[in-house]
Parts: structure tokens; sequence; C-alpha cells
């Protein structure tokens, strides 16, 4: 698939996304961002990634490479790992972790992989905890933090 045709598609589905995230309303307000916060931001991104996609000029005497099978099935299967670790880790340590194995997938080094997940992960724990007031998992953070 070519890089133009894969941002096609993420315009599509992030335009798809934030229609569909309208309708999400909490009947009780527990925060003040509400359920329609996050997907609407993750739409966004994905739109605003197609569109660079799309109108990006294409690398000069390069040919487009597809991600070996066994560097996607790694993703997929950090992504899932990710999913049964949230809760017990926390939100800051999981998202590190994850992004460990996906930043190697897409040509990283272990090193740059790891930097890019530990400041993820406290980057966007912190926009979330204390910026957008989202409760999200601390885990074993929470022993640093004192219990909270």
């Amino acid at each position: 698939m070519s890089d133009r045709l894969l941002g096609a598609v993420c315009v599509v589905l992030g335009a798809g996304m934030a229609w569909s995230a309208q309708a999400y309303t909490a009947p009780i307000s527990y925060e003040p961002v509400g359920p329609r916060a996050f997907p609407l931001l993750l739409a966004g991104l994905m739109a605003a990634a197609g569109v660079w996609l799309v109108v990006r000029p294409s690398p000069q005497g390069q040919t487009a490479r597809m991600p070996q099978l066994k560097q996607l099935a790694l993703a997929v299967a950090a992504v899932f790992v990710y999913a049964g670790l949230f809760e017990a880790l926390g939100f800051p340590l999981a998202t590190a972790l994850m992004a460990l194995p996906v930043g190697m997938a897409f040509g990283g080094s272990w090193k740059q992989a790891l930097a890019g997940g530990i400041g993820l992960g406290l980057v966007l724990y912190l926009l979330f905890d204390k910026v957008l007031d989202v409760v999200l998992p601390s885990g074993l953070l929470s022993i640093v933090l004192g219990g909270r």
C-alpha cells in the first residue's frame, strides 16, 4: 500500500471516528473533559497524520518498503500485552514498555525506543492527569508518588 493511499484511509477513518465520538456522553459528569475527548483527540491525530502522508513530498530514489511480517506481529503482540498489563503496571510504565518493541519494529534502536517510550508515558500521563483531569491508572508509579 502506498503512503498516499494509507494517508487517505487514515483521513477517512479519522473523520469517521470523530463523527462517531460526537454521541459519546456520560449520564453523570464524573470528569470535566468527558468521554468524548480521547476519541476526538485520536481521530484528529490520525487525520492529521493521514493528511501529512498525502501531501508530503515523495522521498527521491527510494522505493516504499513494506514492514516485515515479523515486525508487524511484534508490534501487534506488544499492544495486546499492553492492554493486559495496563491496570497492573499503570499507564506510564505500560506505555513505556509497549513503545520499546513497537519503536524497534519501526526501525528505532532500543535506546531510542526506550527513551521515546519513557517520554511518551510520562508526558501523556501528566497531560491527562494534571491538565485534562482524566484519571489513569498509575500502577507502580503510585508507590513513587506516595500511594496516590
